[in-house]
């Protein structure tokens, strides 16, 4: 388990070297290829390579009414009323929730015994050729994968985000 520092190490270096060019679908589900290069810390000029597919599950609009739903749970009167007082604001409220999953089987991992920086050039240089609008080029911390390739999801969800709500809207559904 990582420690708070260690997680946060994680989280402040996690570069995104190539973004895919498309975003996140508003209408089905989207399979988003990553390619996550670290540098082991007790070896130079050793680079580990893990790439994998993130399956971005179709945004769900969450509305006051399906948002009381979920907070009612457990709560009593109060929690009623509160939900009754965000459900009579609906015009107000309206959420998306994004739904992400990665499987292990998904994950392959190499080691390349170059610096972090020659691998990603060379990889970089790969997938640009290749061109397939939903690959990402990240690198990362080791230890601290998992929360890299997390961050970066967040971060494609954020800027997916309002894309997808303005196609919620042209269909009516915002």
């Amino acid at each position: 388990m990582l420690s708070p520092d260690d997680f946060t190490y994680a989280l402040e270096n996690t570069r995104v070297l190539l973004a895919p060019a498309q975003r996140l679908d508003t209408f089905g589900t989207s399979l988003v290829n990553y390619f996550l290069v670290t540098e082991e810390m007790d070896a130079v000029n050793l680079s580990r390579v893990r790439e994998g597919r993130i399956h971005a599950e179709r945004p769900q609009i969450v509305t006051p009414q399906n948002m009381a739903r979920l907070f009612l749970e457990g709560f009593g009167d109060q929690g009623q009323r509160f939900a009754e007082q965000i459900s009579a604001q609906a015009g107000r409220f309206a959420f998306l929730k994004y739904g992400f999953r990665m499987s292990k089987s998904d994950i392959r991992s190499y080691d390349v015994h170059e610096s972090l920086e020659n691998v990603a050039g060379k990889l970089k240089d790969e997938l640009q050729a290749k061109n397939e609008p939903l690959t990402a080029l990240l690198t990362g911390v080791d230890d601290g994968w998992e929360v890299c390739l997390l961050k970066f999801m967040v971060d494609m969800i954020a800027a997916s985000a309002p894309g997808n709500r303005d196609d919620f809207r042209e269909r009516g559904m915002l």
